[in-house]
């Protein structure tokens, strides 16, 4: 029955991504007179020599970036227009002049189709130069037209090597024409050169840079980005965590800002309806010198102190930003266990989650601690999976279930060698 069942929800997703992927949703809304125009993002990707280096999570620099590309390219929104640019991804050559030409669009800026998005990029293989400055200016060519939100992701591991052509100063320049064009920039394991003249980038168009060391966080800035893109209007509203949930504030979904110290605590509630899944996602920016080895903890608990779900994310240098985030299907009344631990009761099925944030910074005495480190807080909530138990079950908050499963799996299978070690014995001695 249960596989029944999931071949029936497999056949019926099938048929809603055939069917929009024939009637996309931008082509019915702009029947509408409220159509509004899509929003754009180019990921500009370095795909220089230097890209071979090994040392993000023991793979190469190209390797997690491809890797980043994949889980981006499978979540980005369906309404964004997603584009992709290289640099330094053709001529291997010492030719500079040949060099700091070699940007080129991947895959155009338009609706996305994932399996060819993806092909592009596994092509990719690090071969040449650095130019930043002319795949900038490319980049803001493939946005070029209409009212849309545009915004440039500019991802690279070293600083332009095509001088006399300063990217920062094309950067102003993409600024002064008054197009509404943001530049964001993430540096691989960058150096102080590197660092300088992304966070330059970046300032000149309001944009953000951000300093990478691992995967996860280069695949999860990426998407904050390209998500917000798809939702520009959105500015952070400032509240202020408190020292634990009970008396904490109530969020409803959207960006919240407040500030955090070394070592500290702070909670957040939130209602979750049945049938809803809580995603939440928090970043706090290093915004001083800070110490090696540090971490970011998202907790999710019911208001009696259970813990649901969490996710955290560590790391071993200069970071800007530290991000993690998790997610918590809330099952409908239909499905929900019996011991539903919530805040409102089971007559309305309303159930408060609690939300901890915490961090493992710290610093040397010279460093001020006040005010406390800057954290932005995402809470959304939409629409809960059909099967909102095993979602939860396997990889957020019932990890038991799978320890379960290999408990029972071991037990049978050492019954089953026993058994056959013994059929074995006994025809050895019968023969």
């Amino acid at each position: 029955m249960i596989t029944s069942k999931r071949l029936a929800a497999g056949a019926c997703g099938l048929l809603v991504a055939l069917a929009v992927g024939l009637f996309p949703a931008s082509a019915v809304a702009a029947d509408g007179p409220t159509a509004k125009e899509p929003p754009k993002v180019d990921l500009v990707l370095d795909v220089s020599g230097s890209m071979r280096a090994t040392d993000i999570d023991g793979q190469s620099r190209m390797a997690a970036a491809k890797q980043a590309f994949n889980e981006v390219i499978d979540a980005v929104p369906d309404e964004v227009r997603l584009g992709i640019r290289t640099l330094g991804a053709t001529y291997a050559g010492e030719d500079k002049a040949l060099g700091c030409k070699d940007t080129k669009q991947l895959y155009p800026v338009g609706p996305l189709n994932r399996t060819e998005a993806k092909t592009a990029v596994a092509t990719l293989a690090p071969t040449g130069w650095t130019p930043i400055g002319p795949a900038l200016l490319g980049a803001a060519q493939d946005l070029d037209g209409g009212g849309a939100t545009k915004r440039i992701v500019l991802i690279t591991d070293g600083e332009d090597t095509c001088a006399p052509l300063d990217p920062c100063e094309v950067a102003r320049d993409i600024a002064a024409k008054g197009i509404h064009l943001v530049v964001d920039t993430l540096g691989l394991v960058p150096d102080a050169k590197t660092r300088t003249q992304l966070t330059c980038i970046a300032e000149a168009t309001g944009g953000t840079y951000t300093a990478v060391q691992h995967k996860a966080e280069l695949s999860g800035r990426v998407r904050q980005l390209v998500d917000r893109a798809a939702d520009p209007v959105v500015n952070p509203v400032a509240t202020e965590g408190a020292k634990q949930c009970q008396g904490a504030p109530q969020l409803k979904a959207g960006l919240y800002s407040d500030r955090e110290t070394f070592g500290e605590h702070r909670w957040y509630r939130v209602d979750v309806r049945p049938g809803q899944e809580l995603r939440a996602s928090v970043s706090i920016a290093a915004d001083r010198a800070v110490n090696k080895d540090y971490g970011v903890l998202l907790r999710a608990t019911t208001v009696h102190g259970r813990e649901i779900v969490r996710g955290s994310e560590a790391g071993d240098g200069r970071t800007d930003v530290l991000s993690t985030g998790l997610r918590y299907p809330k099952a409908t009344l239909d499905d929900a266990d019996s011991d539903t631990d919530d805040g409102k009761g089971a007559a309305s099925g309303t159930e408060t989650v609690c939300i901890q944030v915490s961090n493992s910074f710290s610093a040397g005495p010279s460093v001020k601690t006040a005010p406390g480190m800057p954290v932005e807080l995402t809470i959304d909530l939409v629409d809960g999976p059909d099967q909102a138990s095993d979602a939860a079950a396997f990889g957020l908050g019932r990890g038991w279930w799978l320890l379960g499963v290999l408990v029972l799996t071991g037990l049978l299978a050492g019954l089953v060698w026993g058994w056959i070690s013994r059929w074995r014995i006994s025809v050895w001695r019968t023969n």
